[in-house]
């Protein structure tokens, strides 16, 4: 991770065959401890969106955000199939999608697709700390029902594995599908956050949350792992910025990445528990073992049309995380595309590099013609 290393890196560098992990574990949740004892900071002010967009329909847990001009009423729907990003559900919001002005992903494919949407997801109450993957997918099945029942798709980190589980699970509701930064097969290559997972008792995720009182508190989260760069040299190489780092323009964009920064989001319990023990312990979606709404998941039945982007040092998934998608699935070979961007997990979303580059090379695969995987089986 950029900068210093945070407590996490050294709690997991102690992880090792030295120290048990009962030790590691009592360590953690000492530091937990003196986290969750300070005062809880005021919350942050919302970050702004870089880019006009409407809130076509919102369901309390998550909004179906539309990105362009506000449309007419009256007006007769675009016949271009809809375009929808899924942002992660983590401790920071969806406005990594659309963090500033040249460092947006949601303006780099708004320059080649419309209708847009994103999702938003939003900052678990206490009543919905009981919250899991299939309420996820629920509500993603409502968005794809305002959509018109069928969209292409770009999942962003957790977003790309819900992304495959719901194609999975629902056949024919997305045609194109790109994975981002997504850790899928955990199995396939460490990564230090899963590293820290897999080394982390599941007792010790359950005490984090019950300190949170049924919540994964996102303010605390970000305090207890401090994963995020904060001087602006270091923003600097997370955005891949050509400006000065003394420049009023580059400057404005560290303040927008701080804004983003400072605005966490409270994760429910058993979302929170079910991804540490489902992904990051079991692997049960690399090894067909992941129920989803009642059926097993076999990422074998797969034939969309795929597209594969990892950052090639990516601290949070692994690139093999996310490439070794492309032997689970059943689309044809020649029907995935495995692109490696440059940097870390951040930049993946933000770099100005990456979004100019590998993002474009996504969007034109979305758009480029493409007889479906079936007809070339």
């Amino acid at each position: 991770m950029p900068g210093g290393k945070s407590f996490a890196q050294e709690w997991a560098g102690l992880v090792m065959p030295t120290l048990a992990a009962a030790e590691a574990g009592a360590l953690f949740m000492r530091q937990a401890a003196a986290v969750f004892a300070a005062p809880v900071p005021p919350p942050a002010p919302e970050p702004l969106w870089a880019s006009p967009n409407e809130i076509v329909l919102d369901l309390h847990a998550a909004r179906l955000r539309r990105f362009g001009p506000k449309v007419k009423p009256g007006a007769a729907p675009p016949a271009a199939t809809p375009l929808l990003v899924c942002a992660p559900f983590s401790v920071h919001g969806a406005q990594i999608a659309d963090l500033c002005a040249g460092h947006s992903l949601m303006q780099a494919l708004a320059a080649h697709r419309a209708p847009l949407y994103l999702v938003e997801w939003l900052s678990a109450r206490p009543d919905q700390a009981g919250r899991r993957i299939d309420d996820l997918l629920s509500d993603l099945n409502i968005f794809f029902d305002e959509l018109g029942g069928a969209a292409d798709f770009v999942g962003l980190c957790q977003g790309g594995w819900l992304g495959l589980i719901y194609a999975a699970r629902f056949p024919g509701r997305i045609g194109r599908l790109a994975v981002a930064g997504a850790p899928v097969d955990i199995e396939a290559g460490p990564s230090p956050l899963s590293l820290l997972a897999q080394s982390t008792s599941l007792n010790t995720f359950r005490e984090l949350v019950a300190l949170g009182n049924g919540l994964a508190l996102g303010a605390k989260a970000d305090r207890l792992w401090r994963p995020l760069p904060e001087s602006p040299e270091d923003i600097h190489g997370v955005l891949q910025s050509d400006l000065a780092g003394d420049s009023p323009q580059f400057l404005a964009r560290v303040e927008a990445f701080h804004r983003w920064g400072a605005r966490t989001l409270d994760l429910p319990g058993a979302y929170y528990l079910e991804v540490a023990e489902r992904f990051y312990k079991a692997n049960a979606l690399a090894r067909g073992e992941f129920v989803a709404l009642g059926k097993r998941i076999d990422l074998r039945a797969l034939r969309n049309p795929l597209f594969l982007l990892a950052a090639a040092e990516d601290e949070i998934a692994a690139p093999a995380q996310t490439m070794a998608c492309a032997d689970l699935v059943g689309t044809p070979s020649g029907h995935i595309v495995r692109h490696m961007a440059e940097g870390g997990h951040l930049s993946l979303f933000v770099g100005a590099r990456n979004l100019r580059r590998a993002w474009a090379d996504v969007a034109g695969w979305l758009d480029a013609p493409q007889r479906s995987p079936a007809q070339n089986a």
